[in-house]
C-alpha cells in the first residue's frame, strides 16, 4: 500500500486541510468500526506509540495506539494553526508538523516566496524528509493552497519546486483555489500569475478550484434549502454540508461549506488509493492518463452527489456520448471503482477531465493583472524584495499566455472556432 503526505499552505490551505483531516477520519472510523490499523489507514495516517518519545515506529501491534496525520502545516500567520491544534485535530499533529510565523506575508507572493522561501528552505526540507522517512512506498504530495494571498500562493509555490528537487521521483498533486473577480485582495491577479508560473513549471497535475463557483454552489443549496424546494432530501449526515464532527451548529464558519466541498474532491480523489475496489485507480494512472501535454495538467473537477438524499444512479457509460475527444484519443476515457462510499451517501462519482474548460478561468486572470500590471500599480511592495525584479513579472506573463495560447490552438484544432464554456451550471 502507498501512502501520501498533504502539505498545506496558508490560511486557505489550512482551513481547507482541517475539513480534510476531520472527514477522512470519519469516513474510517465509518468503515474501520473495530478500531485496526490498516492498509487504508495507513495512507494518510501513521500509528504511533504514545509510550515512546511520539516519533517512533508503528509497535502497536494491529490496534491503534495514536493516528498521526502524514501532513506539513506551514502559515506565516499563527492564527489559522492554532485553532486546529486547539480544536478536535489537536491529537493529530504535533510541533515537528508545523512551521510558522507570526508576521505574514501581506498578500504579497514575493515575500511569501523570495523572502520566506529562503529563510525556512532548510526546515521544511528536514520536515519533509522526517515525514517521508515514516513511509513505506511515498507516492504522492499533495499540496493545498490558494492563489490570491501571499503565503499560499508565495511559498505554496516555492514547496511545490523544493518537492520537485528533493523528492523528483513523488507525484505532486497540487489543489489550487483560485480567487473571484470580487477578490478584496487588490494584488490577488498579480500572485495569481506569479504562482501560475511555478504552477507550469513544476507541478504533475493542477485541481483548479473556482472559489466563485464554491460560493455559487452553496448559496444555490443554502437557496433551496431555504424556500423548502429540497424540503427533507438534505442530507444531514452528507460528508459536504455537515460541520467538525459532523454536527451542524451555529458557530460553523462561512467557509465551512465551501472548504467541504474541496475536501470531499481530495476524499473521492483518493478513496481508490485507501480502499479496496472491484477497479482501483492508482494515483499514478491520473497523471499518466489525463496529462499528454506536459504544461497542460489542469484538471477539472465534477463532484455528485452534494446534497441530496436521493442518490440518482446515472452510469458513466450514459455521458461518454455526450463528450468531444480529441482526433488521435477517441477511447481517452479511464474509469476506477471504489468499494466504500462517502459517509452518508450510498455512491459518489467524481470526474476528472483535461480540456479547454480552465481557459476562461485564465484569460480572465490575465485581464485583471493586465489592469494593474499596465497602471504598474503596485509593484513596488514586490521589488523591494531581494531576489525580485521586475523581470519576474514579465515571464510569469509570458507563461500565462503561452499556456493560454496553448489551449486555443487545442480549441481551434479539434472543435473549430474556439469557444468560452459556460463557467457553472448546477444539475437539478
Amino acid at each position: 500500500m502507498t501512502q501520501s503526505v498533504v502539505i498545506q499552505v496558508g490560511q486557505c490551505g489550512n482551513q481547507i486541510g482541517c475539513r480534510f483531516w476531520d472527514l477522512a477520519l470519519r469516513e474510517h472510523a465509518a468503515v474501520n468500526k473495530k478500531g485496526i490499523y490498516d492498509e487504508a489507514l495507513s495512507s494518510f495516517f501513521r500509528n504511533v506509540d504514545t509510550r515512546t518519545d511520539g516519533d517512533g515506529a508503528d509497535i502497536c501491534k494491529g490496534k491503534i495506539c495514536s493516528l498521526k496525520a502524514r501532513a506539513l502545516l506551514i502559515d506565516m500567520e499563527e492564527g489559522v494553526v492554532n485553532e486546529i491544534l486547539q480544536g478536535p485535530l489537536r491529537d493529530v499533529f504535533d510541533s515537528k508538523q508545523l512551521i510558522t510565523d507570526v508576521s505574514g506575508s501581506g498578500n504579497n507572493w514575493a515575500v511569501g516566496h523570495k523572502m520566506y522561501g529562503s529563510q525556512y528552505r532548510e526546515s521544511i526540507v528536514e520536515r519533509l524528509r522526517r515525514t517521508a522517512e515514516h513511509c513505506d512506498c511515498l507516492q504522492c504530495f499533495f499540496i493545498i493552497h490558494s492563489m490570491g494571498g501571499g503565503t499560499g500562493s508565495g511559498l505554496g509555490t516555492f514547496v511545490l519546486k523544493v518537492l520537485e528537487d528533493e523528492f523528483p521521483e513523488v507525484y505532486r498533486f497540487v489543489t489550487s483555489v483560485y480567487p473571484s473577480g470580487e477578490d478584496d485582495v487588490i494584488t490577488s491577479p498579480y500572485n495569481s500569475v506569479l504562482a501560475m508560473k511555478e504552477l507550469n513549471d513544476h507541478a504533475d497535475c493542477v485541481l483548479p478550484i473556482e472559489n466563485e463557483s464554491l460560493f455559487d454552489i452553496v448559496s444555490k443549496i443554502n437557496q433551496m434549502t431555504n424556500c423548502g424546494k429540497l424540503g427533507s432530501t438534505v442530507k444531514p449526515t452528507s460528508l459536504v454540508t455537515s460541520s467538525v464532527g459532523g454536527i451542524k451548529n451555529t458557530q460553523e464558519k462561512p467557509f465551512d461549506a465551501m472548504n467541504n466541498i474541496v475536501a470531499n474532491l481530495l476524499l473521492n480523489l483518493t478513496s481508490s488509493a485507501r480502499f479496496e475496489g472491484s477497479l482501483n485507480m492508482d494515483l499514478n494512472e491520473i497523471s499518466m492518463n489525463l496529462v499528454p501535454f506536459p504544461q497542460l495538467h489542469y484538471l477539472v473537477s465534477s463532484l455528485t452527489p452534494l446534497y441530496t438524499l436521493a442518490d440518482v444512479n446515472v452510469p458513466s457509460r450514459r455521458l461518454k456520448p455526450s463528450l468531444h475527444f480529441v482526433s488521435w484519443n477517441q477511447e481517452g476515457w479511464k474509469t476506477g471503482l471504489c468499494s466504500v462510499p462517502p459517509v452518508g451517501h450510498s455512491h459518489s462519482l467524481l470526474a476528472l477531465a483535461n480540456n479547454t474548460c480552465v481557459k476562461p478561468t485564465f484569460i480572465e486572470l490575465k485581464e485583471r493583472f493586465m489592469r494593474l500590471y499596465k497602471k504598474k500599480a503596485h509593484l513596488h511592495h514586490y521589488l523591494h524584495i531581494d531576489g525580485m525584479d521586475q523581470s519576474c513579472f514579465s515571464e510569469a506573463l509570458s507563461s500565462l499566455s503561452s499556456l493560454i495560447e496553448d489551449y486555443n490552438q487545442l480549441d481551434a484544432a479539434n472543435c473549430g472556432p474556439p469557444m468560452d464554456p459556460p463557467r457553472l451550471k448546477i444539475a437539478m
